[in-house]
C-alpha cells in the first residue's frame, strides 16, 4: 500500500455541533436488535473541538464541562474514529486527541458522536489522506447511527438506524434553549424503557406490532419555509415517555420552559436535555434566565440552528 504524503501540520482542530431532534419517530425492534426511525435531525451551535496531534502512541484528553464523566481510553468514540481511520488505510493510530468539551454529555445532543465525526476528519487531514466526503460518511455510519449527521451538520432527514441522511432545505434560522440537566441518562436503557412502555401499553414492540415510522410533511414544510410556530405544533419524540419514566423530573423543567414563553418544548432525543424552541433572541434569553433560576435545571443555553456540520478551525 503506498503511503499518504502525511500533512505538514503539527495539529488539525476541527469544530462539531450538536444536534436536536425535531421529529424521532421510532419503529418497533428489528429483528437485528436496532428500531428503524425518522430522524429529522438539526445541528445547533453548541459545539466540542476535537485536536488530532502527532504522537508516539495514541492518548486521548478531555476539557470542559463534566469532562470526568467521559471516558478516557479506546472505549471513547472518538478513539474508535481514529483506530477505525488507521486501520482502514494500513496506519498506526498514534494521535493525540484532545475533546475541549461543550456539548453536554450524555444528553441526547449526539456529543459523542460529534466528537467521533471530528476526530474523523481531523485525523484524516492530519495523516494527509485528504478522503472523498463519501468515505467518511461510511466509516461514520460504521461508528453509530448519528455520526453521519454529525459529520454532515445543517438539517437532514436519518432513515434506517438513523444513518441513511436526506439532506433538508431549511428557510431560515430558529431559536432554542437548551436546560441542561444534572446527569447523563443510557440511550440504550431509553430505548429498552420505550420497549417496555410499548409491552405494557398495547399490542407489542417488534417491528410487526408499531407502524413504520415516516417523516411528517407538515414539519419537512415548517423547516422549509423557516415558520416556527407550524414548526413548535410539529415537534414529536417517541421517546420522550421513556425518558420522563427514567427521569420524572424532566416534566417539571418542560412545564418550567413552557410557562416562561416557549412555544413549545421536548426532550432531546434520548435525553435528558430539555429541548425549547423559542421565537426571536431576546425571548432565547428570557426563557434561559427564566429555567436556570428555576432550579429545575443545572443551568440553560440559548443558541440557533441549523449550525454547519464538522468543520476545519
Amino acid at each position: 500500500m503506498t503511503q499518504p504524503a502525511a500533512s505538514t501540520a503539527d495539529t488539525v482542530t476541527v469544530r462539531v455541533p450538536a444536534k436536536v431532534n425535531v421529529q424521532l419517530s421510532v419503529g418497533g425492534v428489528r429483528p437485528d436488535g436496532f428500531h428503524g426511525l425518522a430522524n429529522v435531525f438539526l445541528a445547533v451551535g453548541l459545539y466540542d473541538s476535537v485536536s488530532a496531534t502527532r504522537a508516539d502512541a495514541p492518548l486521548l484528553t478531555v476539557s470542559g464541562p463534566d469532562a470526568a464523566l467521559v471516558p478516557q481510553d479506546r472505549t471513547n468514540l472518538a478513539a474508535r474514529a481514529a483506530a477505525l481511520l488507521a486501520a482502514r488505510h494500513g496506519l498506526a493510530a498514534d494521535v493525540h486527541l484532545h475533546i475541549a468539551k461543550d456539548i453536554p454529555v450524555a444528553g441526547g445532543m449526539a456529543g459523542g458522536s460529534a466528537d467521533a465525526a471530528g476526530a474523523l476528519l481531523a485525523c484524516d487531514r492530519l495523516w494527509g489522506l485528504n478522503s472523498p466526503r463519501e468515505e467518511l460518511l461510511e466509516l461514520c455510519a460504521e461508528l453509530g447511527s448519528d455520526v453521519p449527521f454529525s459529520f454532515a451538520g445543517g438539517a437532514a432527514l436519518g432513515e434506517g438506524r438513523g444513518e441513511l441522511l436526506t439532506p433538508l432545505e431549511v428557510g431560515g434560522t430558529f431559536h432554542w434553549v437548551f436546560a441542561v440537566a444534572d446527569g447523563g441518562l443510557s440511550t440504550p436503557a431509553v430505548y429498552r424503557e420505550c420497549d417496555r412502555l410499548r409491552e405494557a401499553a398495547g399490542p407489542g414492540s417488534s417491528a410487526a406490532d408499531v407502524p413504520e415510522p415516516a417523516a411528517s410533511q407538515e414539519l419537512l414544510t415548517a423547516l422549509r419555509t423557516g415558520d416556527t410556530g407550524a414548526l413548535a405544533a410539529a415537534l414529536r419524540n417517541d421517546l420522550q415517555p421513556a425518558a420522563l419514566s427514567l427521569r420524572p423530573s424532566l416534566a417539571e423543567t418542560l412545564e418550567t420552559g413552557l410557562a416562561a414563553g416557549a412555544p413549545a418544548a421536548l426532550v432531546s432525543g434520548s435525553g435528558p436535555t430539555c429541548a425549547f424552541l423559542v421565537a426571536d433572541p431576546d425571548s432565547a434569553t428570557r426563557i434561559a434566565q427564566a429555567l436556570t433560576a428555576s432550579g429545575t435545571c443545572r443551568g440553560a443555553r440559548a443558541t440557533t440552528g441549523p449550525a454547519p456540520g464538522a468543520s476545519l478551525v
